[in-house]
């Protein structure tokens, strides 16, 4: 449990220290947010907010999870590689949109394609992996496994990539993305935390050794998104871009990888679900009826045009994270 709680302070006061020499130096070089037109009229006045401050969570991530991991780093090397792997995509569209000064980066294609990339290396590498394999645990099955078989590939790649979009479109409010993970990165820590104690009563060392360091890892996550809140609650002094949306939803990713509870985001990540069918269910209205279900898509912007507050919809969906983290921490007792 110390090892936690060290993980989370380290990680905290590094993104701390990351983000006052940080900010400044994005404003410095005139790193700013370009807005989109076609977005809420409230947000024009957020045009040139420095973004890219993704770059203060992975900082943070990596330093408190390199200096608190013990025993065998394997899949401590592995979750940072593929964290920092797609927070190099993110990077790569926020250096675009900054260099050109437009609201777009990267092509479609060219995210797709980096994504698909990793994640699929990430499938075989788990498939293969003697103690991650191709079975899942159960939700509320007392821990029953549900082994995938040849499926499991196709199936974490689904997963990976998903999750990397979901927590990509829910970043549209001050403090949204990086609270709503907040919470579901400290949920993971506990559960790994019963997941650790389990298999160290059950004499499974190689297989607490590897979680107790995903712990670390998921711990310090926990750390990295509370210290960049500090500068990215409403109204923020920095975005966290791509190069931090697309790293936070590989980081959650890889820890429910590597814990074979890939199911449970489900439940614990059911806002970021909700955010991707949204914006699918308006994309799909307007093509095929030119109507739309909502007044803007992801659904946050909804409801900010129905003129409710910034700040009250961030405190809603965190309200949300906290119970439905709370179930899930239940469902796997």
């Amino acid at each position: 449990m110390d090892i936690i709680i060290y993980a989370v302070l380290a990680s905290f006061f590094i993104a701390l220290a990351a983000g006052y020499v940080g900010v400044p130096l994005l404003k410095r070089l005139k790193f700013g947010q370009q807005v989109r037109d076609d977005g809420p009229r409230t947000h024009l006045s957020k045009a040139g907010t420095p973004t890219m401050g993704g770059v203060i969570i992975l900082v943070a991530l990596t330093a408190a999870t390199l200096i608190f991991a013990r025993g065998s780093f394997e899949y401590v090397w592995f979750a940072l590689a593929v964290t920092l792997g797609y927070g190099l995509i993110g990077m790569m569209d926020d250096l675009i949109i900054i260099i050109k000064k437009r609201s777009l980066g990267l092509k479609a294609y060219q995210k797709i394609i980096g994504q698909l990339g990793i994640a699929i290396i990430v499938a075989f590498y788990a498939y293969n992996s003697p103690i991650i394999g191709s079975k899942l645990i159960v939700p509320f099955a007392g821990g029953m496994e549900w082994d995938l078989g040849g499926w499991y590939v196709p199936f974490t790649v689904f997963v990976m990539v998903s999750m990397v979009n979901s927590v990509n479109l829910i970043d549209g409010l001050d403090g949204l993305a990086s609270g709503v993970t907040m919470i579901n990165s400290a949920a993971y820590t506990v559960i790994l935390l019963g997941m650790y104690q389990l298999y160290v009563t059950t004499g499974l060392d190689l297989a607490a050794a590897g979680i107790s360091n995903m712990m670390v890892f998921s711990a310090a996550l926990t750390g990295a998104c509370l210290g960049f809140l500090r500068f990215n609650t409403y109204p923020a002094k920095v975005f966290m871009g791509d190069t931090g949306s697309l790293a936070l939803g590989a980081a959650l990713a890889v820890v429910t990888i590597v814990s074979r509870l890939q199911l449970l985001l489900v439940i614990t990540g059911l806002l970021y679900v909700l955010t991707s069918v949204s914006v699918i269910l308006q994309v799909g209205s307007y093509k095929l009826r030119r109507k739309r279900i909502f007044r803007m898509a992801p659904i946050h912007h909804h409801f900010e045009l129905k003129g409710v507050p910034e700040t009250k919809i961030v405190s809603f969906y965190m309200m949300i994270t906290v119970l439905l983290c709370l179930v899930a921490i239940l469902s796997v007792n």
